[in-house]
């Protein structure tokens, strides 16, 4: 779950489907943004990036909105916009006699330089201000799969006391890109997007991620829409730009939304998030699907996770570097904010870490499966 297999071109074209994104800044490099993309769900070690890809990071500077507003940020005017820009691409693998393959990477900054690197070298590739990793790591998933869906199917909370990661010990591609905040134009508070697109003169986004879980459990599930309910919409959503929603679908978007908050509000018996006239108040921060992040706060690897969007819909200052970690557990987060608003106990589904947590030190992500779970035939 996370994003794994989040519609049916990310079905179609796994090499392209991003399974998670991380950003936050350094533990270990004070300021410096660290920004995550795993794709290829039940990658093997033999695996390689795709030559055929754009591996795309887009960072932009926000503008808070009004206390209270139910869009916390402004990611700036449709066009002309500050945005930075990291771009990764690879060559084709080679091998000779069977040996393991070797592949290159590269990646360009925001001012067109660009960052050599080796696939699966642990040191990574630096210049320019970027430092950068590329190759197969153990997922770090932090999700009872199975209970989630389960939820929805029976529309009660299916959890255990203690959950199980799903096919634990499987494996993703990982890319990792730790960035100087220099080359962020002196902005501290930025929202950040993944994505994967096809390379060449036409380039097509095939996916994009900012926050956990927007498109399997809040935009999949059709069965509580009334106005789209035979529409897979996800494959539509992933098209758009992440931070600016085209006029054409959006209509579509917020009736799932709408739809899909309100029944996890629900499963506690209870209205935490009141509609009006059935529309939810966390649509429109859903829609601004980028993770945000401010990063004059330090490192947290635990806890920060939406804190900065919720402090600013309750008209607070924030107080966490927000963003996404690597460690932390942040289902429990989405679970308990849509179910009862933190009015309540944390939802638990039962799983509280990765079997291999991350490190604090570059590449962060922890050494592949040399004997991952085979991948399911029905995926």
């Amino acid at each position: 779950m996370s994003d794994h297999i989040s519609g049916p071109r990310a079905l179609a074209n796994s090499i392209a489907d991003i399974t998670d994104v991380f950003a936050f800044p350094s533990p270990d490099r004070p300021q410096h943004l660290v920004l995550v993309m795993n794709t290829l769900p039940f990658a093997k070690i033999s695996d390689a990036l795709s030559e055929g890809l754009i591996y795309r990071f887009r960072v932009r500077p926000l503008t808070a909105a009004v206390p209270g507003d139910h869009a916390p940020f402004s990611a700036g005017p449709e066009h002309g916009a500050e945005e930075f820009v990291f771009d990764c691409v690879f060559s084709p693998p080679t091998s000779v006699d069977g040996q393991p393959f070797e592949q290159e990477g590269t990646c360009t900054t925001p001012s067109g330089e660009t960052v050599s690197f080796r696939v699966n070298d642990e040191d990574g590739g630096s210049a320019h201000g970027v430092r950068v990793f590329a190759g197969a790591r153990w997922d770090p998933f932090i999700l009872d799969a199975p209970a989630a869906l389960k939820t929805v199917a029976i529309g009660e909370l299916a959890f255990a006391e203690r959950g199980s990661i799903y096919m634990d010990g499987k494996n993703v591609l990982g890319l990792v890109v730790e960035i100087d905040p220099a080359l962020l134009g002196g902005a501290t508070l930025v929202g950040v997007v993944a994505e994967t697109l096809t390379r060449g003169v036409f380039n097509v986004r095939i996916e994009r991620v900012g926050r956990p879980e927007v498109k399997n459990l809040m935009l999949g599930p059709m069965q509580f829409d009334r106005i789209n309910q035979d529409l897979e919409i996800r494959d539509l959503y992933n098209m758009e730009d992440a931070f600016h929603i085209q006029h054409g679908y959006e209509g579509a978007y917020r009736a799932r939304l709408d739809a899909n908050l309100a029944f996890w509000d629900s499963l506690d018996g209870k209205t935490d998030w009141p509609t009006n006239d059935g529309v939810h108040p966390l649509t429109e921060l859903v829609l601004a699907d980028y993770l945000v992040i401010d990063l004059s706060k330090p490192y947290q690897e635990k806890g920060s996770f939406l804190e900065i969007e919720l402090a600013s819909r309750r008209g607070r200052a924030h107080a966490t570097c927000g963003g996404r970690t690597i460690n932390d557990d942040v289902m429990d987060v989405f679970f308990t904010t849509l179910i009862n608003a933190g009015n309540g106990p944390i939802i638990r589904d039962g799983v509280d870490g990765s079997s291999r947590p991350a490190s604090q030190t570059f590449p962060y992500l922890s050494a592949p499966n040399p004997r991952p779970p085979e991948k399911p035939e029905h995926h």
